[in-house]
């Protein structure tokens, strides 16, 4: 069970997600103009050096600079229904609990730089293109206590476990009750930094080519403490309690073998097997209750994260009459995150924690991007914009291999519009749908994302012919993406392992997988009355966002 409890640890802390607009590790808000109109694929504004950097060239000659500054803040909520909360001091007896995120990035700076002359345009972009932020789960997650949640089914089921092993009752303690400290925080970030060239072939065509670098930065840290069990109504220390009657059996065990040695040399050959039986049974009972004493001690893991990458980015844009046209090719950003972390000796006993042993080198990929845009003047004042974009998520690398678990990648949706009320202000508003292609076995409860549609409002300030402030509000309406799963019933069976591992080592009996099997199924097996098992389990994950910016654009 210490290593059930482990290995949610570890899926828990495994990965990051966005926490601005874009893809699964991609922010693609890097600049405020986007918030207040997210179509922004298509345009010829400094802006574009992100968005659009071969349209860039086609802004007068000069040097042109942009300052942005963004405040972003997203809740996530898990609403999970497990039988076995229900055993927990704090739950009341519900089986269902809710888990609460808050995600916030005061500061979110970007810089778009560029120079023209002639037929080119030399650039520069600055921003956090992925992650952006910290997020913190006072009450821990689902996984977290999901594990400590199965202890006392498990306590009260190693009697009928021993049972099907022929072993008389042990007369092991049943718990009836849980409670602990649990906790989890995770923040990353992607620094991007870009450098590139536009061309202006003629009055129409224009071409880009640049190289992003992308650093990253992590930290995840978590744990599982201060777990205590509820046995003949008292909440006592699990750990020590369990710990202190292993050491009580080993005594015993100790004493019953001692006294078969003893009756052997007097020839009492029938009080001598009847002590080693003692002994035998004590040692099982030791070993049970010590593996209850590990599956319970404090569980912390801390692990910074460093890691950089290189990719191409590729641009074309096409312009005729009213109408512009563009397309942007991110290339797939290749990272390995090597690891410093202060647990490196517990994960070097779990296979599934050497992603977090101290310098190991982590598999996280940065997907290639794919943009279209259009943007069309109707008027001299009026700029309809439309855009597309195509995230190839299921084509990077990382560490677990869990992209293969996503149903297909993720396309994004963009329109909007921009209105010049005058010289000096100009007002815009726009749209985003983002879809997602998950599965049931995708989805975590910290790193998880849910389809959305987004809105962008705000309005721009020309202070003088080279200065302009840019205002803007960004809210996106989250989906609840909802799942009936068996990972708790998984859960069980890798518990019973344990305990099963333990009998079959120390009596080598052939039939222990066998009795593990038979009391998994009888945990697991629906009720016939309400159709559902001791072990099912089911999860809604929702989130909010809103993100608040404030940009100057400079022209020299």
């Amino acid at each position: 069970m210490n290593k059930l409890k482990l290995v949610c640890l570890a899926a828990a802390l495994s990965s990051g997600s966005s926490m601005l607009a874009g893809g699964l590790l991609t922010n693609t808000n890097q600049n405020i103009a986007f918030l207040r109109n997210p179509a922004r694929d298509a345009v010829i504004a400094i802006d574009g050096v992100y968005s659009n950097p071969a349209g860039v060239v086609f802004l007068n000659d000069g040097f042109h600079l942009s300052i942005n500054l963004q405040n972003a803040h997203q809740t996530r909520t898990i609403t999970s229904s497990f039988a076995p909360f229900g055993y927990g001091l704090k739950n009341d007896g519900n089986m269902s609990r809710i888990f609460k995120g808050k995600a916030d990035a005061p500061v979110i700076p970007s810089i778009q730089a560029a120079w023209n002359k002639g037929k080119w345009s030399l650039q520069f972009n600055f921003a956090i293109t992925g992650g952006g932020g910290k997020c913190i789960f006072d009450d821990g997650l689902a996984s977290f206590e999901s594990t400590v949640a199965l202890l006392p089914l498990l306590s009260q089921n190693m009697d009928a476990l021993t049972s099907q092993l022929g072993i008389p009752s042990l007369g092991l303690p049943s718990v009836s009750g849980y409670d602990m400290d649990t906790y989890m925080r995770g923040r990353q970030y992607y620094y991007g930094f870009t450098l590139g060239a536009a061309r202006k072939i003629n009055d129409h065509w224009s071409v880009y080519g640049g190289l992003r670098l992308l650093y990253g930065s992590a930290n995840y840290y978590g744990y599982v403490r201060n777990i205590n069990a509820v046995i003949g109504g008292q909440s006592v220390p699990a750990s020590a309690t369990f710990a202190g009657a292993s050491a009580q059996s080993s005594e015993a065990a100790g004493q019953y073998a001692e006294a078969a040695q003893m009756y052997a040399q007097q020839g009492l050959m029938a009080e001598a097997q009847a002590a080693k039986s003692k002994a035998e049974l004590y040692t099982v009972k030791a070993a049970m209750l010590g593996a209850l004493g590990e599956a319970t001690a404090d569980v912390t893991l801390n692990c910074n994260q460093t890691g950089w990458g290189v990719a191409p980015i590729l641009g074309v844009d096409y312009k005729t009459g009213d109408f512009n046209f563009a397309a942007k090719y991110e290339f797939k950003t290749r990272m390995r995150l090597k690891n410093q972390s202060a647990n490196s000796e517990s994960a070097a006993n779990l296979p599934i924690l050497n992603r977090y042993r101290d310098g190991q080198k982590v598999a996280e990929d940065s997907p290639a991007l794919l943009t279209l845009g259009a943007q069309w003047s109707a008027l001299p004042s009026l700029r309809i914009s439309a855009g597309w974009h195509h995230f190839f998520d299921k084509d990077v690398n990382h560490y677990d291999g869990h992209q293969k678990n996503l149903g297909g990648d993720t396309n994004e949706y963009l329109g909007g519009v921009e209105y010049d009320i005058n010289r000096m202000f100009t007002v815009s508003a726009g749209a985003q749908v983002t879809d997602y292609n998950f599965t049931d076995k995708y989805m975590e409860d910290i790193s998880y994302n849910v389809s959305s549609t987004s809105v962008g409002v705000g309005f721009a300030v020309n202070v003088s012919k080279k200065v302009k402030l840019n205002f803007a509000y960004f809210k996106t309406f989250y989906k609840d993406y909802n799942r009936s799963t068996s990972d708790y019933n998984n859960l069980s069976a890798m518990a019973g392992k344990v305990v099963g591992g333990v009998v079959e080592k120390l009596q080598g009996h052939e039939a222990a997988q066998a009795a593990v099997n038979a009391t998994t199924q009888m945990l697991t097996t629906p009720n016939a009355q309400t159709g559902t098992s001791l072990l099912s389990g089911s999860d809604s994950f929702t989130r909010s966002n809103r993100v608040f910016g404030i940009g100057v654009d400079i022209k020299l």
